[in-house]
């Protein structure tokens, strides 16, 4: 039998101190109970002999110390999973949030899960189109990888992630493929482009959406992962389905971890966030991948704007780490007017030989990526000179490098936000762009491909 405290000492903001508790543990749910009868949800922040200090997930006001009580439910955080979740959007704790009903639950799971284990990880090695050409032609992403986007503050990422749940598919999977979008500290404004943008484009029907305000508690946002990880290894490894899991924005995430260590007194690290906030990403990161033996997979893709643009801040830093590789978004591209503005030099998708080649993609896909980077490259210093001495300066080879450079990022990256390219088209359109140099400056692309494609 539950007990019913009524020994709350002390509220300060959102933490509350309750004594002489007994078997209560850290991370478990408790209910408040106001003398009105009203019921608010708090988490078991830390235990220190029978006292134990909660955090609310609603606000404070209302609590009276000596007519309130606290029962603790013996469970952690849990979610009611079931097929019907698809189509559905939740709040940040997982309640629906679209005026529908609850769901039916077929099995109530703790959001908390475990990692992968690593000896039961299958390599990701298939392609998922994201119809994104500056990401399928040159940094694919592969089925069970975790590809992060930097972006920073004012960049169109919501639009580039908004783009990439409505178009992403398994080439040949297509029907067995659904996205988790989890929106962790969002305004009103970002949530409701975001539901309005999947309504409209009938990306809902296969999509879960959780929604985490930024008025909504600091410890409901760190929630918000997990919940989403949580229905994505529901759909992925009990109902076989191939899932990508998209997160915006990591750094408010962060942000309430760093809000939580400060309420708990916790000696801070770099920059104020916890020690372990290094290990705090990895155990949500490492919950995606494909496991040997099963069909499902989960496929993740955090977005994460870099406080003043700076890729050595930990919260970057720490996510190049664990991750496998990141897609950088550039200001200089934006402000050219390029969309999405995705500086593809920097970028790097560490898994994408797995992910191409003949069967995969097109037996082209390697050479003609190779081909691209070098030629944009070098187009890109060409223009530097020509900014520095002028277009006389340059030989003629370099003049048609620098046009490759421009025509690039016109038309292979700027590509819209409504423009979903299959990956024959995105191939077919690097090698248009190979026409304009010379034959014998594709020494990265063998002869047999010349033929075939170039004619």
């Amino acid at each position: 039998m539950m007990k019913e405290y009524k020994t709350i000492s002390e509220v300060a903001g959102p933490l509350m101190l309750v004594k002489d508790v007994e078997n209560v543990t850290y991370d478990e749910l408790g209910e408040i109970i106001l003398q009105s009868g009203e019921k608010r949800l708090c988490k078991v922040l830390e235990i220190n002999g029978t006292d134990a200090l909660v955090q609310l997930f609603e606000s404070a006001a209302g609590i009276n110390l000596a007519e309130s009580s606290v029962k603790f439910l013996g469970r952690g955080n849990q979610l009611s999973v079931s097929p019907e979740m698809l189509g559905r959007v939740f709040d940040g704790m997982g309640r629906p949030a679209d005026g529908g009903p609850a769901i039916i639950a077929e099995k109530r799971l703790d959001i908390n899960g475990l990692p992968m284990n690593p000896a039961a990880r299958d390599y990701p090695a298939e392609f998922i189109q994201t119809g994104v050409s500056a990401i399928d032609g040159l940094n694919t992403l592969v089925r069970g990888q975790k590809l992060p986007i930097f972006s920073a503050s004012g960049l169109p990422h919501a639009d580039l992630a908004a783009q990439i749940a409505r178009q992403a598919k398994v080439i040949g999977g297509e029907s067995n493929f659904a996205v988790v979008f989890a929106a962790i500290g969002i305004t009103y404004e970002e949530a409701d482009f975001f539901a309005s943008d999947f309504r409209r484009t009938g990306a809902i029907d296969r999509t879960v959406m959780f929604m985490n305000l930024a008025n909504d508690p600091a410890v409901e946002r760190i929630a918000t992962p997990r919940m989403a990880l949580t229905a994505a290894e529901y759909l992925a490894f009990d109902l076989g389905m191939h899932v990508l899991v998209i997160m915006t924005d990591i750094t408010n995430y962060a942000e309430a971890l760093r809000e939580v260590s400060a309420a708990r007194k916790e000696v801070p690290g770099r920059r104020g966030y916890p020690g372990y906030l290094y290990t705090d990403l990895a155990t949500m990161y490492e919950r995606a991948g494909r496991k040997r033996g099963q069909e499902g997979s989960i496929t993740m893709i955090p977005i994460l704007t870099m406080p003043e643009e700076d890729k050595t801040h930990p919260i970057p830093d720490l996510t190049g780490y664990i991750t496998e590789g990141q897609i950088i978004l550039s200001r200089d591209l934006y402000r050219k007017g390029v969309q999405p503005p995705i500086d593809v030099m920097p970028s790097l998708s560490r898994l994408k030989d797995k992910g191409i080649g003949a069967g995969k993609t097109r037996e082209d896909h390697a050479d003609t990526m190779n081909q691209l980077f070098a030629a944009y490259a070098r187009g890109k210093e060409s223009l530097e000179l020509m900014t520095i001495l002028g277009e006389a300066a340059l030989s003629d080879i370099d003049l048609m490098y620098a046009k490759f450079s421009q025509e690039f990022e016109k038309q292979y990256v700027s590509q819209g936000y409504e423009k979903d390219r299959t990956i024959e088209e995105t191939l077919n359109l690097g090698w248009e762009l190979l026409k304009l140099l010379p034959k014998s400056e594709l020494k990265r692309i063998k002869d047999e491909y010349i033929e075939k494609y170039l004619g």
